[in-house]
């Protein structure tokens, strides 16, 4: 009995228990510290990015346009609704993370709003009831405190929310008027599946890393008690400045003992960490990054002539034989070929007389800027090739890269032709619009040396089309 309570009282076992405790303290130090700091980071990021977002699409919302919307279920047939809710499904195609993009006006009820815009105004829940939202509709958002606030400043949940429609992370911007007063209330809603599965993914981590080292620390402890006094604290230094923020940092300990390995599993731990982060944080950094930019290309001016573009280019590429899906790339590409000229000065877009050689060296730029842009979002090289070569020419005397023939991407060859008819037969500051019968004797003349012969042949024969129909009525 003596000998018993001897070794209970020992300074060994003193040590072990010690080291025991402190090996638990550091597991959970890491546990909470890490992962929680991770986590609120990352939420908290993708928040503000939220934020960001919602703020930028609040500001291309009309507010006399919206005033204008009846709120009651009839409202969804005036003109008024029907453009902005072509503005919210575009936001909407901008972003695939929006689950859901609406707007919603106060009521005389306090905390009691009601839907006045909502793209999809008919969705059927994980139990096939079916949801509506049309204008008029009441929805009571007292318990969202964050989106009581939407009529102040932007602002974005603080945590994943779940109501009629599912799970979701939600952000809110005021939609103000001339004067700057608020009107209405922006949201947008992401799908909560990828941030609730990573915080499902790290949890189940942190379980099992305490687990291991709670193993581990029983086992250090009998064995080598005496020798990691240094290493815990290590240890704990690197779990401090991991909680604090500092990712990179890594525990150097040496040796091939059961410490080192700790320290092995607590560095590849930090640096899962770390590529989960950037990973995360890259994605919606992109898609803030590609939202802001597009939209901010889309003046009067700009969305017109895209636009055109488009519907020419695509009608040409349908008569030419290709895909659905080679045409709806070459779609999306044409709205955003000239997204170059955002890094353009309006007095060299808009200058009247004959632009200087330094001022057609800036022009001559937008393509590669273009290229610049997209490339962070845009991965497919046969997309980003339209951008950069939709300025070439079949002679080779174009730019920025001098192809000619067949080395140019016959989709960029397609978009070279339209574009071009598309400004003849627009007015511009510095000549007026030419007919059609003009643009295209144009566009003959120079089929083999500026245009490809092949596309504007076809262009040609849709024009033809047109006109036979037209005589028809």
């Amino acid at each position: 009995m003596k000998k018993i309570r001897s070794l209970l009282t020992s300074f060994w076992i003193k040590v072990t228990l010690a080291l025991i405790f402190s090996m638990l303290l550091v597991g959970a130090m890491s546990n909470f510290l890490i992962y929680k700091f991770t986590l609120d980071s990352q939420f908290n990021e993708l928040r503000d990015k939220l934020k960001v977002i919602v703020q930028s699409a609040a500001l291309l919302i009309d507010a006399d346009t919206l005033a204008g919307i009846p709120l009651n279920r009839q409202g969804v047939n005036s003109p008024q609704y029907k453009t902005i809710v072509e503005q919210l499904r575009k936001i909407k195609a901008a972003n695939p993370p929006i689950k859901y993009i609406y707007i919603m006006s106060k009521t005389d009820k306090e905390g009691i709003w009601q839907f006045v815009v909502d793209p999809d105004p008919i969705v059927v829940n994980k139990k096939k009831q079916r949801l509506t939202a049309y204008p008029g509709d009441a929805y009571d958002v007292r318990r969202f405190p964050e989106m009581l606030n939407a009529f102040n400043w932007p602002a974005a949940d603080k945590k994943l929310e779940s109501d009629q429609w599912g799970v979701s992370l939600s952000g809110y911007a005021p939609i103000r008027d001339k004067d700057g007063k608020a009107v209405a209330a922006l949201g947008i809603d992401i799908a909560a599946n990828q941030v609730y599965m990573l915080q499902r993914q790290v949890n189940k981590r942190a379980l099992l890393v305490l687990a291991c080292g709670i193993i581990l620390s029983l086992v250090l402890g009998i064995l080598v008690s005496k020798r990691i006094t240094g290493p815990i604290r290590r240890l704990v230094e690197g779990t401090r400045r991991i909680g604090a923020g500092d990712l990179q940092y890594r525990v150097e300990i040496s040796g091939n003992d059961e410490i080192s390995e700790l320290a092995s599993s607590f560095n590849e731990m930090a640096k899962s960490l770390s590529e989960t982060r950037k990973k995360l944080l890259g994605y919606f950094y992109d898609v803030v990054q590609s939202m802001v930019r597009v939209l901010e290309a889309k003046d009067h001016y700009t969305r017109g002539h895209s636009e055109r573009v488009a519907g020419y280019a695509a009608r040409v590429a349908a008569k030419m034989g290709f895909s659905a899906e080679k045409i709806e790339l070459l779609t999306e590409m044409a709205l955003l070929h000239d997204i170059g000229k955002l890094s353009i000065k309006d007095n060299i877009l808009n200058k009247k007389g004959q632009l200087t050689d330094e001022e057609w060296e800036e022009i001559r730029k937008h393509p590669l800027i273009g290229e610049d842009i997209l490339r962070p979002v845009i991965l497919d090289e046969e997309m980003l090739a339209m951008v950069r070569e939709h300025h070439e020419r079949y002679d080779g005397k174009g730019y920025p890269d001098r192809l000619s023939g067949d080395k140019i991407n016959i989709f960029a060859a397609i978009l070279t032709v339209a574009d071009a008819f598309d400004a003849m037969t627009s007015e511009r500051s510095y000549r007026p619009a030419l007919s059609k019968q003009d643009a295209a004797a144009e566009l003959k003349a120079k089929s083999g040396t500026q245009f490809n012969p092949k596309v504007v042949e076809t262009f040609i024969e849709i024009l033809k089309d047109e006109k036979n129909q037209l005589r028809r009525f």
